[in-house]
Formats: structure tokens, sequence, C-alpha cells
């Protein structure tokens, strides 16, 4: 079968190219991925290349499709799997696979599976590594943005606290606690938002910063103040851009005390020194965003490591027991990962798009990786519908929707947008 996909080839070098996929083995899938959604990894793998962990350089030679939160159809199950899967049947995948200690994942080290791309064959090691999930929610693009989910849901679990006296490790932020967010009106962020008001451990207070009125306001829109206080949350928006203070600002919005709980979705060292400054005693800091820098570094009080019990985590993805929770969550509409997402595009837009993912405006990229179409902003839909009858009928369907992706605008764009 002729699948088409975006590989990576070399540094900035991603091409949409066409090329035939072998018959799969007994052991293997061959499945049809309808969304992907762009993350910031892949962006980091372009940068990269062959000097990437993931990858099975050389590229050059050994081309990689790359994307890593997808989700499809199975076509054809290998006999090997017949009794656990089915043809037809909607997938999510874990990249994560971890097999064999090695760290080779879909979307950075396979020739034939990669979620930027229209069909992929799934290797054995998903399926013998419990990696290739059943699917359930209502659309595709959920499923896109279970594996991004799963990197926050795995943040939450992996934070941690102590009883005085005692070595047990208490996974979670504290339960009814104080939690601040910062720089959290991102993508992730505003994931993390609406993972704390309907997670089943909550805090009981979550002060989120940022330092853009316009994204803050968005944020308080599709997260309202009144969807936390349902759920016994005081949740409380701050711009920190012109106070001279922000640790006495932020505390003084937790009653003037420090926090339990404090994530930083951006590495950048004064953010990290104001973390730092806001932990209460037995906090936890949780160091959220990935450095491109592999040398980023910056000053973290040990005084209060030693003395106040300070401590610091961080993660790089989520496990499988993650996006089982976050998929599940989804199905159940406790999530709505739509806030998440800003641009619709279809598989032609992904090279531009990756390589300069850092410097467009908005969240979440989603590729519908059948359709030819330009990345669009939902923000731009009814200007672009002026001359386009498509974005026309989508900026129709979002607007009845809060501005906000939907299953009935996948259907839609599914029916009508063109092939790629």
């Amino acid at each position: 079968m002729k699948t088409k996909a975006v590989r990576i080839h070399g540094v900035n070098d991603l091409r949409l190219d066409e090329f035939d996929l072998p018959e799969i083995k007994d052991g293997e899938i061959l499945a049809e991925v309808i969304s992907d959604s762009i993350c910031m990894s892949s962006h980091k793998l372009a940068m990269q290349g062959d000097a990437h962990k993931r990858v099975r350089a050389p590229l050059a030679t050994n081309p990689i499709i790359i994307g890593h939160e997808f989700c499809g159809r199975l076509i054809k199950v290998g006999a090997k799997w017949a009794g656990k899967f089915k043809d037809g049947q909607k997938f999510a995948i874990q990249p994560a696979i971890n097999y064999q200690g090695t760290l080779f994942a879909p979307g950075y080290s396979y020739a034939n599976i990669g979620g930027d791309s229209t069909y992929v064959i799934i290797p054995k090691e998903v399926m013998e590594m419990d990696c290739l999930l059943s699917y359930d929610a209502e659309a595709f693009f959920m499923g896109s943005l279970a594996e991004p989910m799963s990197c926050i849901v795995g943040a939450y679990h992996a934070q941690y606290h102590t009883d005085p006296g005692s070595y047990a490790h208490d996974m979670g932020i504290v339960e009814g606690g104080s939690l601040a967010l910062l720089a959290s009106v991102g993508p992730m962020g505003m994931g993390a938002i609406d993972y704390a008001i309907h997670a089943p451990r909550k805090p009981g207070r979550i002060v989120v910063t940022d330092i853009d009125d316009a994204r803050l306001a968005r944020a308080a829109s599709l997260i309202t103040v009144e969807e936390a206080r349902k759920n016994g949350i005081e949740l409380i928006y701050l711009n920190t851009k012109d106070i001279v203070d922000p640790v006495a600002a932020i505390a003084a919005l937790n009653g003037g005390r420090k926090f339990d709980d404090v994530f930083l979705f951006a590495p950048v060292k004064p953010l990290v020194e104001l973390a730092d400054a806001l932990l209460g005693h037995d906090g936890c800091l949780n160091f959220f965003a990935g450095p491109t820098d592999p040398t980023f570094a910056a000053p973290f009080n040990f005084y209060n490591v030693h003395y106040e019990s300070h401590h610091l985590v961080g993660t790089s993805g989520g496990n499988t027991d993650d996006i089982r929770e976050s998929l599940a969550m989804m199905a159940g509409r406790l999530l709505k990962p739509e806030v998440m997402i800003t641009h619709i595009g279809g598989l032609n837009a992904v090279p531009e798009t990756t390589i300069n993912l850092d410097k467009i405006p908005g969240a979440k990229k989603l590729i519908y990786t059948h359709k030819n179409l330009p990345l669009t902003a939902i923000a731009d839909f009814a200007e672009k519908g002026k001359s386009d009858p498509l974005f026309a009928a989508l900026a129709e369907i979002t607007s009845r929707n809060n501005g906000l992706w939907s299953k009935e605008a996948e259907e839609y764009l599914l029916a009508n947008a063109p092939e790629i």
C-alpha cells in the first residue's frame, strides 16, 4: 500500500514523501492515521536531526516519519494480534514504548510509523509493550491530544510530599492545597488547569500566571472561574508583567502564604527563581517545560531544600497508565482538550509548521493527515471564509462552540476538505 508521509532527512529537512509500505508480518498491524497534533518535541527533532537521542542515524539514508500524537483506525490486524484487536477499531498510541531499554519511539525512530502520514505499519514492539490503545472518545482529535494530555497527567502524579518524621512519599499534589501554575496559558498550561479542576485529586486554590492579557483572557473564557468553583476550587488568573514584586503579589492571593505545589511551563531563568521563591514548607516544584539548551541552568535556594524540605521534580512524557487516564477522562467529557487547539491544517502544512513551530502564535496545531489544507488559525476562519466556502462553514460551526474545535467541525472537514 502507498502512503504519504512527512519524513525527516536531516536538520530542518522535512519532506512530504510518497512511498510503498511493505506487506505486514503476523506480528504487525496496518493502520490509517486520521489526525496528528504537532508537538514542540518534533520541532526539537527537526532542529537536531541526527544528534537527537531517539533517532537511528543517519537520516540521510534512513529517513523516519515524524509525529507522535496521533490516532486513527486499524485496517489489517496481523494474525498474532487478531484476538486482541480488530479491523476498523479506533486507536491511539503511547509513543514512549521503552522497548528493551531503548529510546526508540514512533515519530522519532521508525521508517514506517509516525503520526504525520496517511497509512502506517505498527511494529510488534508497540503491541508487546501494551502501547496500542483502544480509543472510544467521540472525535479523532481527542485521540491526538491524549498523548500531550498524558504528559500533564504524569506530571501531576509525579508530585510528592512528606509528613514530618516520615520518609514515605505521598504522591500527587496536596489535596485541598494551594497550586501555582506559572506561564500557564499555553497549550500544555491550559491542559494543566483543566486537569487540576477535574481530576480526582484536586487543590483548593489555583493561581494561574502569564504576562499576556490576550492569552489570559482566552484561558479565563474557556476554563472559567465558575467552572472551578463548581468543583470546589478557587481559580485566579493574574498578569505578572508589570508587578514589581510578583512573589508577594502571588502569595497575597493565597492568603499571604507560599504554595504547596508550583508548576513552571517556560524554561526561563527568572521564572525558575520565582517558582523557587513561591514554595512553602515541603513545597514541590514541577519543572514542566523542556529546554532546548542542554546547558540551561538557574539558581535554586538550597538553604530551603535543607531546612524547608523544598524539592524539585520533572517528567518528560507520561506513561501508559497516564494516557489511559487521559483517554478515559476525554471519553467521559471530564476534560475539554479542544481548548488547546488554535490551528488546523493538512499534511502538506506539516514541514513548515514543524520547523517554525516556536515562531507561530497560538497553541496546538492539529493536522488531518489525508487533507490538503494550509495551516489556519480558528480565529481566522471567518476572514478566510469570505473567499472559501469550506472555511465559511467551519467558521459558523466553531462560532457556535465558543470558538473551539469540535466533533461537528471535524466531521465537516473530513467530509469536505480536499484530499492530499
